[in-house]
């Protein structure tokens, strides 16, 4: 007797469920590796996702998600203001606040003005602005996140087999066994000793795979400020997602 192969559940891409009176849109992600629904609030500022597990379908998503409406509303109001890189704004560069100004040029470098408050100045039109200011962002990261890993590597007699810099969503670094180090490019907006002690985190991985008592004591030996920058990190991390 042949079986039938079974239906596959197709699921809308998006729900709206109401939240005090106003409707709330909530994105679906069917995973048919997930085991439960789970309702997230990612930290790209792109809005709530549920995910679907398989055999789930989209009653009981629903269902799922009115039930947990208040949670849901707590986080949202919760959340960091998104800021999105515009003239006026502040952006917090290596810890301290710059406002962000257009030049009114369209060609030209970003650079910094230091005045009684220290600005960002922008060349392009206003609506590039946003891009052009991540890009230079990004590159200053990585500047800044060369030179501390070289200095702490060389500490340590490791080498560095390449770097670079992502928006990495869950970790503020990495460090693959090949010895290729990744980092979110988020940290230039960290007061510079974060930045550091995120580096020197990656690079004590180079010896010690692991997150043992002797990589923390080799962590602490290249970068003493660690338990503050952990802190730190904890209280503040999710503010610095609020940008771009």
């Amino acid at each position: 007797m042949l079986m039938r192969p079974r239906r596959k559940t197709v699921l809308p891409d998006h729900i709206e469920i109401d939240a005090d009176g106003a409707p709330l849109r909530i994105r679906l992600r069917a995973d048919p590796r997930a085991r439960r629904y789970l309702l997230r609030l990612p930290a790209d500022y792109s809005g709530p996702v549920l995910t679907v597990p398989g055999g789930g379908n989209l009653a009981r998503a629903e269902r799922f998600a009115r039930q947990h409406v208040d949670w849901l509303l707590e986080r949202l109001e919760k959340r960091p203001e998104h800021i999105a890189l515009r003239p006026g704004d502040l952006v917090p560069l290596r810890g301290c606040d710059h406002r962000i100004a257009a030049t009114g040029k369209l060609r030209g470098l970003v650079q910094t003005r230091t005045t009684d408050m220290p600005e960002l100045l922008v060349p392009g039109a206003e609506d590039h602005i946003p891009r052009k200011l991540t890009t230079w962002l990004k590159a200053e990261a990585k500047a800044d996140l060369v030179r501390a890993t070289h200095h702490h590597a060389g500490r340590i007699g490791k080498d560095i087999a390449g770097l670079t810099v992502r928006d990495t969503k869950s970790r503020w670094g990495s460090c693959a066994s090949n010895g290729k180090l990744s980092f979110s490019w988020r940290l230039i907006l960290a007061p510079p000793e974060i930045l550091d002690y995120v580096a020197a985190h990656e690079v004590a991985h180079l010896r010690e795979m692991n997150h043992s008592a002797r990589f923390w004591r080799l962590c602490e030996e290249l970068a003493p400020q660690t338990p503050e920058a952990r802190k730190w990190l904890k209280e503040n991390g999710a503010r610095l997602h609020g940008y771009g």
